[in-house]
């Protein structure tokens, strides 16, 4: 279901205190029963730079609470326009390295979003879940919205944990979760541009660093594996969240064709990504079914405005992407690295 959004709205004091405006700002709940978006618009027209200290106050109440903010009717109509906004919130943004999906730099530390066919769909998950590293916070600009489709649906990753079967939810922290890759072969991300580098002794360093295991095989391509979390805590609100991509990275995830396709001229282990449990074995299917439906019962979408950002804390919530028609340009910025080691 798509939840639109009148132009009336009003601020609030904390998510639940009295009504007022701020720094010519004004939000409200993108849907009166949901607090994943709040809605973020301009009460009148101002230079964009007018509105960073009201907008980065918004982030600081409401988007532990709610999870996602999205900023609409600002005057951002460029990639450098996002950047300057962006820049509201953090000081320095990350580089997008180990990334699992292809994507082009735009300038600096601005990408594109992931670059699959149209009619591709994006499952729910927290940006690079699937690492003992991340980004705690993750922007979106909409340079330019799709004809039809093209939505990121969003999730609140504690509901997402907390109605998660009990059996799934023990089974996964007793065990965790392993991710098997294995780049290009024209199949998957190349290693060099995952990993930002032509030099084998750069790639062996960082997975030394990161725990990860690696192997050259015999046609000069690498494999990796890592085992991470399947849930995580959150440094500042304390909430236990689902966080992972096992249901993304599992061979389930692939369109029946294009499973039955690669695993006609690859065998299993070859496959460029795959999940199974931390100790190697399987992740069965129909678990793989209900964690999917757990995502689907809670996903959240609007139509994409032309100049919209929306601003998520990547362990709060969820995104991805549904199928589109004609030209879409969605950019992405992240910042704040975070991992499961990181001290509070």
């Amino acid at each position: 279901m798509i939840h639109e959004r009148g132009t009336s709205c009003m601020a609030l004091d904390g998510v639940n205190g009295s009504a007022r405006q701020q720094g010519g700002l004004t939000a409200s709940p993108l849907a009166p029963d949901s607090r994943l978006p709040y809605v973020v618009t301009p009460v009148e027209e101002r230079p964009l730079n007018d509105y960073r200290d009201a907008a980065r106050s918004y982030a600081e109440i409401l988007l532990p609470t709610c999870g996602g903010l999205l900023f609409r009717g600002l005057p951002i109509r460029s990639a450098g326009d996002f950047e300057s906004f962006v820049g509201a919130f953090t000081a320095s943004l990350v580089s997008y390295e180990f990334g699992s999906t292809p994507r082009s730099q735009v300038q600096r530390q601005v990408y594109t979003s992931t670059e699959y066919p149209p009619h591709q769909h994006i499952p729910l998950h927290n940006e690079q879940a699937y690492t003992r590293e991340w980004p705690m916070k993750i922007w979106f600009y909409c340079g330019q919205a799709a004809e039809q489709g093209g939505y990121t649906p969003i999730a609140d990753s504690r509901e997402v944990f907390r109605r998660m079967p009990a059996r799934i939810r023990e089974r996964f922290v007793e065990k965790q979760i392993m991710y098997v890759r294995n780049y290009g072969n024209g199949l998957d991300v190349p290693w060099q541009k995952v990993f930002n580098t032509q030099d084998p002794a750069v790639v062996e360093r960082y997975c030394r660093d990161n725990g990860i295991q690696h192997e050259w095989k015999e046609d000069g391509e690498l494999r990796t594996r890592q085992v991470a979390q399947a849930i995580a805590v959150h440094p500042r609100t304390g909430e236990t969240v689902w966080f992972n991509q096992a249901h993304l990275f599992h061979v389930s995830n692939l369109e029946p064709g294009v499973r039955e396709a690669l695993l006609a001229v690859v065998s299993e282990e070859d496959l460029p990504r795959n999940a199974c449990y931390g100790d190697g074995s399987a992740i069965e299917a129909e678990v793989l079914d209900e964690i999917r439906e757990v995502y689907r019962s809670l996903a959240v979408q609007f139509a994409w405005q032309q100049g919209d950002v929306m601003m998520l804390d990547n362990m709060l919530a969820a995104h991805g992407r549904t199928p589109f028609t004609g030209r879409r340009q969605i950019l992405v910025a992240m910042a704040e690295p975070r991992g499961a080691a990181t001290p509070c």
